[in-house]
Order: structure tokens, then sequence, then C-alpha cells
């Protein structure tokens, strides 16, 4: 298929851009087969370039013969553009409809991007699974790295190299991938060097109304658990839940299987509750209505924060389990591919202070989600404007990212990265001339050579001048666990994506640049003290003090 079957009228001149917080812009209108894109040739005007990928609606409106289109896009941000002409309107609005709606993976704009900057570090090759492996063997050698997946017929959504026990061969890790929901056998999420507890990962057992069971389940996550210790289920799904999925075919670890392990049940939402969490509060956020009593109503209905303690609390468990219990952990809730990764990677946030720096989280996102099977290109399709009904589509990773920029405010000087770390992560996921968020799982990855044919987000992201932007000034490497608060109190609107667009940044930004710059002229003034302090060492060491008798 030919992009331009799909655009009527490809330019269009004397169209008004509107902006929140932003003068309007007369310019040029072009349609290309990626890019909506807005030229002016008044001077120091920005241009705009949006990606057909990141528009999640449009509305048309006509006054006479001039046409506006409201463009709703997946990032939050909505614009109108003033075209004059109805004919012209209605054409492009039904472009931009066709081109921001393609099926196919491979006609998305990160098979066509050419980076315009020079790749210092290849992104793919950044976190290969082979290579964090190396980092475990030198602290234990009871895991082994398994390639019993490595042409996806095991499980089609795990990777290619798995870490499991170094006891559990291959052919009993294929009997156990058929007792668990999609194959996701259970995998080392991960190791806690201070105490050697792990953390794993895994589908739903399909124990169904039969109570069936599977021997080598059982010794795979046995196998994990120290002499004399007791282990901790931690299943995603209330206990209704859970019992209702066993008459699907699913189910949960029974006690009479499973003695040295403990189940405890959580609640954490899926798929359609989050997505439509998602549409209200994008609502409320947007309502300018000024009323205090309509706004608190509307944050409480959407009940967006009550999702954030609850993935936040789930962690906090897993992490106090593995942390001061001194117990093993796996965590699992149906699929195992959402709410699942949202309680591993929040509770290796809590637990391990490398996964608080810039590359330590990367490498998180990367193991924890996208090797991990995550189906970012299902949950991220449509984000909060979308018409049509939802599919698939749910805000998981956008409320793991929440989590945590809520433990970011509580722990404001323990993380390498900033707040504009975390929306950019948000924005090219659901949006990207990139390639690491495409596809949902590896196998699919693979069988369009993503490395190869796309360049990697973390190739462009950790380029000195573009860290330069995403590092946090406050930051002090703290070895420690981080405890956050959960209470309702602590947990805040995250005004950083949800209402970026609906205020002026202005002052905030200024506020940001003081910030640094009184932190810049603090660590002057402290290598100053240094200098001084070693020169009057060198003075008292080269001329003694002369002591009167």
């Amino acid at each position: 298929m030919e992009f331009a079957e799909l655009i009527k009228t490809p330019r269009a001149d004397g169209v008004v851009l509107h902006r929140p917080f932003m003068p309007n812009v007369e310019g040029t209108l072009c349609l290309t087969g990626h890019h909506l894109i807005l030229s002016s040739r008044q001077d120091n005007t920005e241009e705009l370039w949006l990606l057909h990928s990141n528009i999640d609606s449009i509305e048309k409106r006509f006054v006479g013969s001039l046409g506006s289109i409201i463009v709703k896009c997946k990032d939050l941000r909505v614009i109108q553009l003033d075209i004059p002409g109805m004919e012209e309107c209605l054409n492009i609005a039904s472009s931009i409809e066709a081109l921001s709606t393609l099926d196919s993976v491979s006609l998305m704009y990160p098979f066509f991007y050419r980076p315009m900057f020079e790749v210092l570090e290849d992104g793919w090759n950044s976190f290969l699974p082979q290579n964090a492996f190396k980092g475990l063997e030198s602290m234990t050698d009871e895991w082994r790295l398994s390639e019993v997946n490595k042409d996806f017929s095991v499980c089609s959504s795990y990777p290619s190299l798995v870490v499991v026990p170094k006891d559990v061969d291959d052919d009993a890790l294929r009997k156990v991938a058929t007792f668990r929901h999609g194959g996701r056998f259970p995998v080392l999420s991960y190791y806690h060097s201070k105490n050697g507890m792990v953390m794993m990962r895994a589908g739903q057992p399909l124990a169904g109304t039969n109570g069936r069971r599977c021997k080598e389940d059982e010794k795979l996550i046995n196998a994990t658990l120290r002499p004399g210790k007791r282990g901790y289920i931690i299943d995603t799904r209330t206990i209704n839940v859970a019992q209702q999925a066993k008459a699907r075919g699913g189910g949960f670890e029974s006690e009479a299987n499973y003695p040295q392990w403990r189940r405890i049940h959580k609640s954490i939402e899926r798929y359609n509750v989050l997505q439509e969490s998602l549409i209200k509060l994008v609502e409320a956020c947007n309502d300018q209505s000024h009323s205090m009593d309509r706004w608190l109503s509307k944050l409480e209905a959407s009940n967006w924060l009550s999702h954030v303690r609850e993935i936040l609390t789930t962690a906090c468990l897993a992490a106090q389990c593995i942390d001061r219990e001194g117990a093993s952990v796996l965590v699992h809730g149906t699929e195992g591919t959402d709410s699942t990764l949202q309680v591993t990677s929040l509770a290796q946030i809590i637990l391990d202070p490398s996964c608080r720096t810039i590359k330590g989280f990367q490498r998180l996102v990367e193991r924890e989600w996208i090797q991990a099977g995550h189906p970012f290109q299902q949950r991220c399709a449509q984000s909060a404007y979308s018409n049509s009904k939802p599919r698939h589509e749910a805000p998981v990773f956008l409320l793991f990212l929440d989590c945590v920029w809520q433990i970011l405010r509580q722990f404001p000087c323990s993380f390498e990265f900033n707040e504009s770390f975390l929306v950019l992560l948000f924005e090219h996921a659901y949006a990207s001339q990139f390639g690491t968020f495409l596809c949902n799982c590896a196998a699919e990855r693979a069988r369009l050579f993503l490395p190869e044919k796309t360049v990697s987000l973390w190739s462009w992201m950790n380029r000195p001048q573009e860290l330069e932007h995403l590092t946090n000034p406050l930051y002090e490497a703290n070895s420690l666990v981080i405890w956050p608060s959960v209470a309702p109190q602590s947990l805040l609107l995250w005004e950083g994506v949800f209402l970026r667009w609906n205020r002026s940044s202005k002052c905030l930004d200024e506020a940001y640049d003081e910030m640094v710059h009184i932190i810049e002229y603090n660590k002057e003034l402290q290598n100053k003290v240094n200098c001084l302090r070693r020169q009057l060492a060198e003075l008292e060491t080269d001329e003694p003090v002369l002591r009167t008798p």
C-alpha cells in the first residue's frame, strides 16, 4: 500500500494552529505518510511535527466555509487547526483518520526513521539477558540461563533466554509451561544479594475445577526455597476472581500441593477498568468549570489514585517479604503480563539502588516489561480520547510510571533520573520514532527484525546531550532500601503528565532552572572550600608553627 493513496489533500495554505499557552501560528499544513507538519514563514516560530501514530482521535467543526479539526493526542495534548475551505478540511480530516489508524506494524514510522545523530551505543545490545546473567553468576551459582524457549515455541510471550533454577532441566520446564497460562512458567525476576532471597513471576496455574497439579511446577518453585523456609505467592487478583478463573481452566496454587508457600491475594484492576479510569481522570483534568466540589468528585470517581495505591501497596508487600521476612516470592495474576510486571518492577525499585539510576531503570524496563512480554502494541493502541470501544487497551505502563513518580517525589535525592525522564518514557510508549516499544513480545520483534531495521530509544536517550536534561540535579546515591508511604495523603496527582497541557509551565521551569543554578553554585563553593583546605594543610605541613617557650 502506498501512503499517497490515503492522502487526499497533501497540503493546505493559510492554516491557523491553536495550542494552549502558546501564540497562534498561521502557516502551511503538510501531510506525509507519518507526520502532520505545520510550518510558518514567521521568524522564531516553532514548527509542529506530529506523528500520526500519536493521534488518538479527531473532531470536525464548521462555521461557514471555515473548518476546524480538533486533534486529540495520545500524550494528552489537544490542538486545533483552522482550515479555510470545507472540502480541504474534510479531505485532511479523512486522511488523518486513515493514517493514524494503520494496523500493520511494518508501516509504522520506526521502520522509516533514519537518525540524524551519531549512534554512540546501540541500545538494542545494551541490556542483553546474557550480560545481565553474568552479574547474577558473580553472586550465586544456583541459577542457569536456559535456551528452552530459543524458538519461542514453549512460551510465545517470553524471550529466547530465561533464568531458572539450576536443578530444573529443560524437559521439566516444557511440562511446567503446559501447566501455566500462556506457557509462562516461573522465571527469575530479581535476586536480593543482601540475603539470597528471590522474586519470580509467572502466569496463573491451570488447575481448573478438577484441581489439576503438576509435580514439575511444584519442584521448580520449591527449588527457590532455603531449607526450613517458607515462601509467599502474591496473587494480584482477589480470592473471588481467582476462584472464578478455575471455571475457565485457570486458578491458583492449592495449600495441599504447595505446603511451603503462603498465598496472599491482592486486588489490582485490569484492562477495561483501568482504561475507563484514565478516560475519567483526563476528563476531570480538562474540566474548565473551576468548581472545587466538581473537580474533587470527578477526581475521586476516576479511581486513578486508588489504582496507584493498590499497585504500590502490593509492591511494598513483595519487597517486605523479601527484605524483612527473608522469604522468596512468586508473583502472578492471570496472564502474568500486566499487574505482575507492575509489582515485580516496583519491588525492585524499592529494594535495589541500581534500579534508581538511569541505566539501571532502562535495564529494568527492558527486562521486566519489553523482554518479559508486556503487550505494548495492544495496551497503548489508544489513550484517553479514542472514540472506538477499548479492546485490549489499558494504561498499565503509565500506571507503573505514575507509581515510580510517587516514589521519586517522596525520595527526591535517591533517583538519578528526573520527572522528564519518566514523561519521555510515557510519550514513547504510545508513539515514537524508535522501535523499542513496538510489538507485543520478543517473538514478534524477532520476526520483524526490529534490532536490524529500527533504532533503539536507548541509543538516542543515552547520548550526553540528552542525559543532561534527564538527570536529577539532587541525586545522591542511596544504597538503602526505600519504603514509600502509601497513605492516601501521600499520593498526589501526577501534574507533569495530566495537567501539563492545561496550564503554563513557565513558573515551574523558572523554579527548576533556579534550583539547578543554586546546586551548581553550591558545588563551586564546595570545590573552593576543599581547595582552600588542601592549601591550608600544605602550609601547615611545609611550615610548622613556631611555638613560643
